[in-house]
């Protein structure tokens, strides 16, 4: 067995007695697995191994015997999540092509039981910075590994993410690595280490480089949107200011001439064939989803419907390529209100957390955390909008983690209010004796 691959088995079952002891381990080994995608970059048995699936059992069998008490946040979304869920699986059901859905439906599956397993295990800051830390350690080796790459080569070539993954496309991993820099910013500013922030600053500036290296236009859109919206939450407004107006230059002028020409395409869209793929595919969603209340269903984007509801049936079928119109061709208005709504919500939890955490000194990591994770949503909104990641597990643990935030910060602040009323109640009565 090639090193490599014993190295990755004895990782993993290796830290499966820990999971079975404690249960939170088991989301953090998973996430790992999941991001990082280890045994790609095996050649030997470790390569197909299921260790995603096992590590899951695991888990579930320790849930059976954990004393840890679990509860999901009390929160509405919660309700709307599940209800998507559930409308996907009436999509399922009604899909043109229902055994290919129910196979991807099966892995979203797999996906959103991690996710709401992380809402009851990652519970507090300490787990949720261990997450934190290994979503940046996983999705952070391939965005630093190819900004390496980017500045090596000139730029010549495109970054690529780990194979047979959500992230594997030179797209996907582009807006992958802008989806950690606030995360990576956020571990900067809570750590204590110098070197640590000197690493992570390094980190942030390896993944900008990758991202603009990956030759996606999408990501250009999104590092741009991710610079203005960072610099508003930044607290220092001037610094970040002089830091992002020295730093996109310097990144957009050292590309070669053969990035300048495909970024050039955004404003000729009309004369790129992928562009113009791409809004017939967007086209062929917007009428599947007018005809059809549940949508085509998962897996839906072939050329027997294209040839019924595309505008244009002499363009190649594309696949979605946009998180929104995705969603749309899949599941219907329907399908696309309630995913919106989930998204809304959780932002609104955001917004929440800044507004009435800010301030409280134990507080304040969540006040960064929900800033930083608001920042990476919008690469998510933006990038997303010419990707097909509708179901990609990134975003989801966003949403988690900010429903985590908002009831740590609201236990914390109901503490706080039973403290002053408590402190009230003995000043009057010391008053009154």
């Amino acid at each position: 067995m090639p090193l490599r691959d014993l190295a990755i088995f004895i990782i993993v079952f290796g830290l499966l007695p820990v999971v079975f002891r404690h249960p939170h381990v088991g989301i953090l080994l998973w996430s790992w697995l999941s991001y990082m995608n280890p045994h790609r970059l095996s050649w030997g048995p470790a390569y197909d191994f299921p260790f995603a699936q096992t590590v899951a059992l695991v888990l579930f069998s320790a849930l059976l015997f954990t004393g840890e008490r679990l509860a999901l946040p009390k929160k509405p979304v919660i309700f709307i999540w599940l209800l998507f869920l559930i409308w996907m699986g009436v999509t399922t059901l009604a899909a043109w092509y229902p055994d290919a859905a129910l196979d991807y439906y099966i892995v979203i599956l797999k996906i959103q039981t991690v996710t709401f397993l992380t809402m009851l295990l990652i519970n507090n800051r300490e787990r949720i910075d261990q997450l934190i830390w290994i979503i940046v350690i996983s999705i952070g080796y391939y965005s630093i590994k190819g900004g390496i790459f980017t500045i090596t080569t000139g730029g010549a070539y495109r970054v690529w993410g780990p194979s047979q993954s959500f992230i594997g496309g030179n797209n996907e991993i582009a807006l992958a690595s802008l989806m950690i820099l606030p995360l990576m910013e956020y571990l900067r500013q809570v750590s204590g280490n110098r070197w640590v922030k000197y690493g992570l600053i390094a980190g942030m500036a390896l993944s900008l480089v990758s991202a603009v290296g990956s030759q996606s236009r999408g990501a250009l859109l999104a590092v741009l949107s991710v610079a203005g919206f960072f610099w508003l939450k930044s607290n220092r407004k001037a610094v970040w200011a002089v830091a992002i107006l020295l730093a996109l230059p310097a990144v957009f002028l050292s590309m070669p001439s053969t990035w300048e020409m495909r970024m050039d395409t955004i404003g000729n869209y009309q004369n790129d064939e992928s562009a113009m793929g791409r809004i017939n595919s967007w086209g062929f969603a917007i009428n599947v989803a007018d005809a059809r209340i549940t949508g085509g269903g998962l897996e839906c984007w072939e050329p027997a419907p294209f040839a019924i509801y595309a505008p244009d049936h002499t363009i190649k079928v594309l696949v979605a390529h946009s998180i929104y119109f995705s969603v749309l061709g899949e599941h219907g208005w329907i399908g696309l209100l309630l995913w919106s709504l989930i998204y809304l919500s959780t932002w609104r939890s955001a917004t929440w957390v800044i507004r009435h955490a800010r301030g409280v000194e134990d507080l304040s990591w969540a006040v960064i955390l929900a800033r930083m994770i608001q920042v990476g949503l919008v690469a998510y909104f933006t990038g997303g909008a010419f990707l097909s990641l509708a179901y990609f597990d990134l975003p989801w643990h966003y949403m988690a983690v900010i429903l985590m935030l908002r009831v740590i910060s609201e236990q914390r602040l109901g503490e706080m209010a039973r403290e002053r009323v408590a402190s009230g109640e003995k000043a009057l009565f010391g008053r009154g004796a």
